[in-house]
């Protein structure tokens, strides 16, 4: 153990329970399709979320080719607009970021960086993948039913998401998406216990709460604001399918369609929207607070230099995760909402921005007179850093009630969402994904090839989406199939959007650039070796690569350390593992 001073202590506390005896897979099914081990159920998870990431990438560049090629082809009418809006937006937040960060990352790096075996309760996780599995399914079945799929935007707000005007919305399109997200949040309900008694349960010896790594302590937080979040969006979900398919009124008010008084009455659209955003902004953080520890870890790696100020980033994760529950209504300046209401959100918009400065404060700081490598994750980790300062800054525009109001449905919060919550989150998935490729199959991914992706990636997106603030900017709303002739729409519009298309054309192809590479380099990489980027954390000291059943052999490994003895002076190597035993030579260079 170690105290103030970082000193390391000789005594380390004795096993409190025997260990439990792992399950054995008996065939090729048990192994690999209803497998209970941790490291298969993360890598099925990853691959059906970025196989439905790959269909949200599509409908994208549909959704563009209507916005930069307005009434060229004939195939993109109005409601197949709206509809692939939608898809693109919920496949994207929920069934791919969050099902990545949390399904994938967190089950195959939860067990190896706590120096466990596995999760602890095997089955339970596996049923949650198939869970998983099924809601996608789900979605996907509403592409081919009659009506086709919901269009009611990815927020499905009532009314007009279950009334005849909006395409799918009186199909089974609404019904298979509600039941979809159901299941989803089924699944993942299982998975999050899992993941939260694992880190609090599961340590191995030595391996104290401040002694795990800062991506442990972001996918731990993040799972804690989806069990608390998640709630609210399953009771929004369960009240509309009840009122699509059984005729109540929990959002539907008095309503006359098409000259027609409906049976609905004395429902609260706006009931809805609390639900939805009470779910929907920790829905930022879930996604955010992972890639946060993933890029300290990234950054003190490639850096090798410690992390800056270890607990203050700790802190600042947890109280992130807190304060996320109080920013809701920040997306529902529009509704109606009291002006008193209006400022204590946006005050607390500006409160949760102290923490998240304080990171990247952190992170500046660590990078700071140190020995960078500039590896492929390190280019996607600094590419996150100044993508979620660029898109943190026009948040606190949108945060501001008298601001946010005439920006709140322009192509300005397109680009601000979409920096935040889908470029930055992203550079910081393909970053881990090159960083722990080595760890997952022994191979490293081609180096050339993923530079190429990082830049092509990297200056897309910005120019994707920095001509997409000006557009905004200058008044054209979101949400509408075309602008037409309109009179307040400058003409440099319509070339910045058809720009903005080619350079989402090119964003696209370096994505398919990266699928090759990952399946050309499970064979024909260049052999990793265990611990290809010298690093501290008990992952890369499995005696196996990949890491066999089980992780660790015959031994559990016991923890002397924190995971960020870096460059430190007088050592013999420049890193040290957490479970290398020999005492710290100068302990407070580490502090």
């Amino acid at each position: 153990m170690a105290d103030k001073d970082g000193q390391i202590h000789d005594h380390i506390t004795p096993l409190e329970v025997a260990e439990v005896e792992l399950y054995h897979a008996t065939s090729f099914w048990t192994k690999y399709i209803f497998s209970q081990d941790a490291k298969v159920i993360a890598i099925q998870y990853s691959i059906v979320a970025t196989l439905i990431g790959f269909v949200a990438l599509a409908l994208s560049s549909l959704i563009r080719l209507q916005l930069g090629f307005p009434d060229l082809f004939d195939f993109m009418t109005p409601e197949t607009y709206y509809q692939f809006v939608t898809m693109h937006g919920m496949i994207m937040v929920v069934y791919l970021l969050t099902a990545l960060f949390l399904g994938g990352f967190g089950n195959y790096l939860i067990p190896l960086m706590i120096g466990a075996r596995d999760m602890v309760f095997p089955y339970v996780n596996m049923l949650s993948f198939w869970i998983y599995f099924l809601a996608v399914i789900v979605l996907c079945i509403s592409f081919f039913v009659p009506g086709g799929p919901t269009g009611a935007g990815w927020t499905l707000y009532p009314p007009q998401a279950i009334l005849s005007g909006t395409p799918g919305g009186t199909g089974a399109g609404i019904i298979l998406m509600l039941l979809s997200l159901m299941l989803f949040i089924i699944g993942f309900t299982m998975g999050g216990l899992n993941y939260v008694v694992t880190v609090l349960q599961g340590r191995t010896r030595g391996m104290t709460m401040m002694r795990l790594p800062l991506t442990i302590w972001g996918i731990f937080t993040a799972t804690v604001l989806a069990l608390l979040a998640f709630p609210a969006l399953f009771v929004a979900t369960v009240m509309m399918l009840f009122d699509r398919a059984l005729g109540t009124s929990f959002f539907m008010p008095s309503l006359v369609e098409f000259g027609d008084h409906l049976s609905y009455g004395g429902g609260s659209p706006i009931l809805f929207q609390h639900l939805f955003w009470f779910f929907g902004h920790p829905e930022v953080y879930i996604v955010a607070l992972p890639a946060f520890g993933i890029v300290s870890d990234l950054i003190s790696v490639n850096a090798r230099k410690n992390i800056f100020g270890y607990r203050m980033m700790v802190w600042a994760i947890v109280l992130i995760g807190g304060l996320s529950f109080i920013v809701w209504a920040h997306h529902m300046y529009v509704s109606g909402m009291h002006p008193y209401f209006g400022f204590f959100f946006a005050t607390t918009t500006l409160i949760i921005a102290v923490p998240t400065a304080i990171k990247v404060y952190n992170w500046v700081l660590t990078l700071w007179k140190a020995d960078i490598h500039l590896t492929t994750p390190m280019l996607f980790s600094l590419g996150f850093i100044v993508t979620f300062v660029n898109g943190g800054l026009t948040g606190l525009f949108l945060g501001n009630v008298i601001v946010d109001i005439p920006l709140s449905d322009t192509m300005f919060v397109v680009a601000h969402f979409h920096m935040v919550m889908g470029v930055a989150p992203l550079l910081v998935v393909l970053g881990a994904i090159y960083h722990w490729y080595p760890k997952m199959t022994g191979r490293m991914l081609n180096d050339t090839l993923g530079k190429f992706h990082f830049w092509v990636t990297f200056v897309g997106a910005y120019l994707i989406f920095f001509p997409m603030h000006y557009v905004g900017l200058v008044g054209v709303p979101r949400r509408y199939f075309e602008l037409g002739d309109a009179a307040f729409i400058p003409e440099s519009v319509a070339t910045l959007n058809s720009f903005i298309s080619v350079a989402a054309f090119a964003v696209g192809f370096a994505q398919i650039v990266f699928l090759y590479n990952l399946i050309w380099s499970i064979r024909n990489g260049k052999e990793s070796g265990g611990n290809p980027w010298r690093a501290t954390t008990l992952e890369w000291q499995t005696p196996q690569t990949p890491p066999g059943h089980g992780n660790f052999g015959d031994e559990l490994p016991i923890v002397y350390r924190w995971p960020y003895d870096y460059s430190v002076p007088g050592a013999s190597a420049d890193f040290t593992a957490q479970n290398d035993p020999s005492p710290r030579v100068d302990a407070k260079t580490t502090l």
